[in-house]
């Protein structure tokens, strides 16, 4: 599946409508993004149950602020409405793969505990 470009009218609906989103957050004119731009999309080719999409920072300011990116390029994953991942920098295609599997094996009941337990915790 080849990536798909994320804006500020779909995002939404992309992360609500899927349970597994990498989102790559770039600019044309970063030279690590470019780079890292074919790492990404044959990662999309392999994992074609998942959901690959890009973010341009310079015409998705909205966007790349929501998720407080500070450097390009950004990987983060979104799983079932969660965001459980964001770092920047470019990563080698074996570090993405490697973080496609740990992700995949978050227990997502576990992640929403801890984040009603966190919420609870600041209520008191």
């Amino acid at each position: 599946m080849s990536t798909v470009e994320l804006t500020k009218d779909n995002f939404d609906e992309v992360v609500s409508n899927n349970d597994f989103v990498l989102i790559d957050f770039w600019a044309d004119w970063c030279p690590p993004c470019r780079q890292f731009g074919p790492v990404f999309e044959a990662a999309s080719e392999r994992h074609p149950d998942l959901v690959f999409g890009k973010v341009d920072t310079m015409a998705q300011p909205e966007l790349a602020q929501a998720f407080d990116v500070q450097s390009i390029p950004t990987v983060a994953i979104i799983r079932d409405k969660v965001a459980i991942f964001s770092q920047p920098g470019a990563l080698p295609e074996s570090a993405l793969e490697d973080l496609i599997e740990q992700s995949r094996k978050i227990d997502m009941d576990e992640v929403r505990r801890q984040i009603a337990d966190e919420q609870n915790k600041q209520k008191q």
